[in-house]
């Protein structure tokens, strides 16, 4: 064959062009175990450290073993739908790390463009509804911790909020993203931003949270926005509202459980009182 002629460079670039596809196609199968477990690791120890951050006896760093840990504090983890109904578990990994199942930022994904549709009018989607809820205990206190989505100045953002048995207050909170500016937006990213969700709340008003600009510090409602990234903190706040929007008949039904609760345990030492009175009055 002449290697001169076009005939030659066709044939070549062609057998050139399918081996490299073939290669990459191996080393993708190849590493797809591995980056699936990376990808995990990286959303379980996203969802500790919010539950974390309820207890600063409790700390998530590059040392911890943070599958044991998950699997260790976590005691429930769920979907909800659009009615706050439970309606699929998730593995724990009690018996098997390997065996734990969390929701990725690609599911996250999925869920928000659902929610996208439904908040423009697609109510009949609320039933497909999957949004996930881990409960952990930390040191004998309950945390749920949630997550939100949402689409920043150059990307996606996503993090986690863990909440309070009250269905509002936020106990910890942990931001990520995939290509916000460094030193600006990817500031979300930071303890010194997200540290300041700590202590506020969500709001029974139709804004049920928000990022703003010059936000007042004694406002339980808003956090305020990262200076020069006011697009980045903004876009975080609707993620953040929309998300919580549609997690709401869910937190109803646990601030109610904890309203339940409360009531019972004040009417417990009366009622135990009222009982060994009636005891004395038999004895008598």
């Amino acid at each position: 064959m002449n290697t001169n002629g076009n005939t030659y460079t066709v044939i070549y670039s062609t057998v050139l062009v399918v081996l490299v596809a073939a290669i990459l196609s191996f080393v993708s199968m190849s590493l797809q175990d591995k980056q699936n477990k990376n990808v995990k690791m990286e959303t379980i120890s996203k969802v500790l450290t919010a539950a974390a951050e309820s207890d600063p006896s409790v700390t998530v760093d590059e040392t911890s073993n943070v599958m044991q840990m998950y699997a260790d504090m976590v005691t429930s983890a769920f979907f909800v739908d659009g009615s706050g109904k439970e309606v699929e578990s998730m593995e724990l990994g009690k018996d098997d790390l390997n065996r734990i199942e969390v929701p990725t930022t690609a599911d996250l994904k999925k869920q928000n463009d659902l929610l996208k549709k439904i908040d423009g009018g697609e109510k009949d989607l609320l039933g497909q509804l999957r949004l996930p809820v881990f409960i952990f205990d930390v040191n004998g206190e309950e945390i749920r911790v949630i997550p939100c989505y949402g689409a920043g100045l150059w990307g996606p953002i996503w993090g986690y909020l863990a909440v309070a048995d009250d269905g509002k207050t936020i106990k910890g909170a942990i931001f990520d993203h995939k290509g916000e500016t460094p030193g600006l937006g990817a500031k979300i990213a930071e303890p010194a931003f997200y540290d300041e969700f700590i202590g506020k709340a969500f709001s029974d008003a139709d804004t049920k949270f928000a990022v703003v600009k010059g936000g007042n510090p004694d406002d339980l409602n808003t956090v305020d926005a990262i200076s020069g990234a006011t697009i980045t903190s903004q876009a975080l706040g609707r993620g953040i509202n929309l998300w919580v929007k549609y997690y709401e008949p869910y937190l109803k039904t646990v601030a109610a459980a904890k309203t339940e609760k409360d009531l019972q345990q004040a009417a417990a030492p009366a009622m135990e009182e009222t009982a060994g009175e009636a005891t004395i009055n038999e004895e008598e």
